[in-house]
Order: C-alpha cells, then sequence, then structure tokens
C-alpha cells in the first residue's frame, strides 16, 4: 500500500527528534496491524510490514489451508492456496498480501493518531533518558513564565519546574532571566517526564563549591557535610588530608573571591566554612565558631552532645534566632543542647538541695549522685542498688536505706520531689537525610526507594532543606 507521507514520518522523527528509525518504523507497522484488525476482523491473524525499497505498508492475512472452509477469515480451501503457493500442504498457514485494503479516511486518520501517540510516548521516554543521567548537576535555563506560583525554566530541549519552595525566599524572577539551579530528580509523570529544579537544597550549595574551587573539582578537598537555612545562613565542613593545604583558606579564596561569588549566586546567603574533624568534639567546636566552648559531654546512647558555654559566649553560640546552634547540629548530625556554665552550676546546686531533704543524705553525697547523673528524689527512688552502692561506696543495706528513704519522700507532700526550676537549656537536632547520604561527588545516586522511611511532607521538607547531608 503506498502511503506518500510514511517516508516523510520517518524523516521527520529520525532526524528532527532523534527517535530512532526503528522505533518510528515499528509504530506505522503496529499502527496499520491495529487498522486492518478492525477492518478485517479481530479474530484474524495479521502482519504489517514496512517495505522500505517501494515505500509500502504491506499488510499481509494468515489463513490455514483446509479442506472444507468454515470461517473464511482464518482459513482458505486447498485448491485455493495452492494457486497461491504450489508448495502449500493441508494444515499449513499461509500469509496472503492484501494488495488494496481499501482504508477510508477515518482508518487512515485512526493509524495517524496512533503513529503519533506512540512517537510522543518515545520522545517522552527520550527526554527521560537524556535528563536522568543528569540528576544532581547544576543546570542552567532560562525562565519562560510562572505556572501556580511554580517558575518553569527552559533547558533547551525541555522545560523544568523550580516550586515555590524550591526558590530562595525573597528572590523573584521575570521571564527571560537566566538562572541556575540543582536538578534534583527527574520523575516520569502521566504527562511525560517532570525536571525539577531547586535552589534551596544543601547540595545547590555542594555544587557551587565544586564549580568555584579548583582543588574540590581534583579531590584536594573533600566536601563532608552541608547544612543551610535558605536565603540566611549556611555552614559547610570541608576536609583535606594535604596538610600544605588550608581548605577553609582554599575555599574563601584570594580576599573573599570564591566564597563571594557564591553569596552573591545565593542572594547575600552568609557562609561559614568550618574546617571538618572525626573528633565529634573537635567538630561541633569548629561549627559553633566564633563562640568559646567551655566543655562538651557527649552522651552516646542518646547521641547528645551538652555544650558548656560562659554566660557572655551563651548567645553567640545560640546566635540569631537559633541559626548558629541549629545548623551545628544539623551538619553533625547530632542532638545539640547549649547551656551557659553559670546556669549549669545552678541546675546541680538545685539539684544537690532537692537531694538533700532527705534524711541521712549529706552534701558530699548529693554532690557525687548528682555528677552520676541523679537531678531529683524521683530519680533516686528508681536507682539500683547496686549503682547506689557504686556511685557512694557503701554497703548493700545502706544503699537500700538510701532508696527506701527516697521512696519514702516521694510519697511525702512536704518534700519536693523535683527542683523548683529547671536552668534553660537551647536544645537543637538534626537527623541527615537517608536520601542525600546516598549523594557521592560525582552526582546523586539515589537509592530512590521514596526516602525510605515513612514522613510527613512538612518533615520531607525539613530534612531536605535544613538537615546536614553526609558526603560519602
Amino acid at each position: 500500500m503506498n502511503f506518500s507521507e510514511i517516508s516523510k514520518v520517518i524523516e521527520l522523527f529520525g532526524k528532527d527528534r532523534g527517535i530512532k528509525k526503528e522505533l518510528v518504523v515499528g509504530a506505522i507497522e503496529q499502527a496499520f496491524l491495529v487498522t486492518a484488525r478492525k477492518k478485517f476482523g479481530i479474530q484474524g491473524e495479521y502482519e504489517a510490514r514496512y517495505n522500505e525499497d517501494d515505500g509500502e505498508i504491506e499488510i499481509f492475512q494468515y489463513k490455514n489451508v483446509v479442506e472444507s472452509v468454515k470461517d473464511k477469515i482464518v482459513e482458505i480451501d486447498f485448491d485455493a492456496a495452492k494457486e497461491l503457493d504450489d508448495a502449500c500442504e493441508v494444515g499449513d498457514q499461509l500469509g496472503i498480501k492484501i494488495e488494496d485494503p481499501h482504508f477510508n479516511r477515518v482508518d487512515i486518520q485512526t493509524a495517524k493518531q496512533i503513529i503519533f501517540q506512540k512517537m510522543r510516548d518515545a520522545e517522552r521516554e527520550l527526554l527521560f533518558a537524556d535528563f536522568k543521567h543528569r540528576e544532581g548537576e547544576l543546570i542552567t535555563g532560562i525562565v519562560r513564565r510562572y505556572e501556580r506560583g511554580n517558575v518553569i525554566v527552559d533547558l533547551g530541549k525541555a522545560d523544568a519546574v523550580m516550586a515555590r519552595r524550591e526558590v530562595i525566599y525573597g528572590e523573584t524572577f521575570k521571564p527571560g532571566d537566566r538562572v541556575q539551579a540543582y536538578l534534583s530528580e527527574v520523575v516520569m509523570t502521566n504527562r511525560g517526564p517532570e525536571i525539577r529544579l531547586t535552589r534551596t537544597s544543601p547540595m545547590f550549595l555542594v555544587k557551587l563549591f565544586e564549580t568555584e574551587v579548583p582543588e574540590i573539582q581534583d579531590g584536594t578537598i573533600e566536601i563532608k557535610a552541608a547544612a543551610r537555612e535558605p536565603g540566611h545562613r549556611a555552614k559547610i565542613a570541608v576536609y583535606t588530608v594535604d596538610r600544605d593545604i588550608d581548605p577553609v583558606g582554599a575555599c574563601v579564596g584570594m580576599k573573599g573571591s570564591r566564597v563571594q561569588n557564591i553569596v552573591n549566586e545565593l542572594q547575600g546567603e552568609k557562609i561559614d566554612i568550618v574546617k571538618w574533624h572525626d573528633d565529634i568534639e573537635v567538630f561541633v567546636r569548629n561549627a559553633l565558631a566564633p563562640s568559646e566552648i567551655t566543655s562538651i559531654n557527649i552522651n552516646q546512647e542518646e547521641h547528645s552532645l551538652d555544650v558548656i558555654t560562659e554566660e557572655d559566649q551563651l548567645s553567640l553560640a545560640i546566635g540569631r534566632r537559633g541559626q548558629n546552634v541549629r545548623l551545628a547540629a544539623m551538619l553533625s548530625g547530632w542532638n545539640v543542647n547549649i547551656i551557659s556554665k553559670t546556669k549549669l552550676q545552678e541546675k546541680v546546686q538545685l539539684a544537690v538541695d532537692n537531694l538533700m531533704q532527705l534524711d541521712g543524705l549529706n552534701e558530699a553525697s548529693a554532690q557525687v549522685l548528682v555528677h552520676s547523673g541523679i537531678m531529683s528524689i524521683v530519680d533516686l527512688s528508681a536507682t539500683e542498688v547496686a549503682d547506689i552502692q557504686s556511685m557512694l561506696s557503701l554497703q548493700a543495706e545502706d544503699a537500700q536505706k538510701i532508696i527506701t528513704i527516697a521512696s519514702e519522700g516521694v510519697e511525702n507532700p512536704e518534700i519536693a520531689n523535683e527542683p523548683e526550676e529547671e536552668a534553660e537549656i537551647v536544645s537543637a537536632s538534626a537527623v541527615p537525610s537517608a536520601r542525600m547520604s546516598m549523594i557521592k561527588k560525582t552526582g546523586m545516586e539515589s537509592d530512590e526507594d521514596g526516602d525510605g522511611d515513612k514522613f510527613s511532607d512538612a518533615e520531607r521538607r525539613l530534612r531536605e532543606e535544613l538537615a546536614a547531608f553526609k558526603l560519602k
């Protein structure tokens, strides 16, 4: 069957749109196969072939060779079959070319719709493949328009979407503006591939540093972690095994040129560059700079740090609206509790006073118990005998007596079971995102398990936008 537009269709999709010729030919053949079945009967067996030499679509109908025909659609009698093929025998299946299928306008239109639908599907798959491997890269495009608050960015071959929440607070774009962003993911939707961009992810900050700092590109300096409150403040931890290189200084650049370029790109976001250390105490001290830390107590079981500062360093350690301590917690992945030395002493004294309400417990013993973590009469009443023995070097009977007195004190309404007031503690915690922990220097290799854990949208956004991201 001559169909003059077929070769043009193949050329159009093959050259102009980059779709392989085999896919186009396969789509055309399947389109006319479907059309033939609708026209000649779905119970029949048909085959459509594209004859490249003649530029034809050839349609064959396969029939079984029988002595007596009962169904003309699927059977042909032996004598008629011999006229078509001398070698055929009863029981064979014979392919008969339909010389003129008499396709009408509706049939041709149906075939066209199937062809173009399959070509659209092929284009979507091709587009998806082109951008899927670029996940985790910086990408530049032109702003085209806004759709329901989302920024639509032209990347040349396709449009990408940058959701409102992925835009740095206070940032505005006009159509025609050039914008740089981080390609966070490419997902296939019912409308085709959706390319998602972000400027708020900590990985955007990481990629900007990789672009600006040659030592990061060649692997001399390694980015260990990053945390951001987009548009306000960020921290990034860097490390190098080369003792002759200062990783912080290299990232700052001559007269701050390197980091200033990144600050400008992030709309003035303040960036603290922290020297990473495998000792968590040293690392957190670096992360809380410029505040001076008096001491740090580590609780491995609760994965938390109690940071003690002088009174005049407390506000500096906390930072404006808690940003410094919050980002330090996110950077390290540990819970961080900050308390001034004065407040801690007050808290300890209140706990000692609370325990000394019990008969037979002197101040020295109360001090020992408090420093062992027993902060109230309630805590003491719930402590094991063996623990009291160990803390105060007592016999089992004496230790049991103290616990009994504490238990009676809990029941006594005239005795305060807890200290009168608690010293103020500033606490910040962060849990690194499971998805982002899979990111490597060469790009994103997401496990794409839907983030693994089940979080609400708010929790997921908090993890993605504010949590510290560990890099392998």
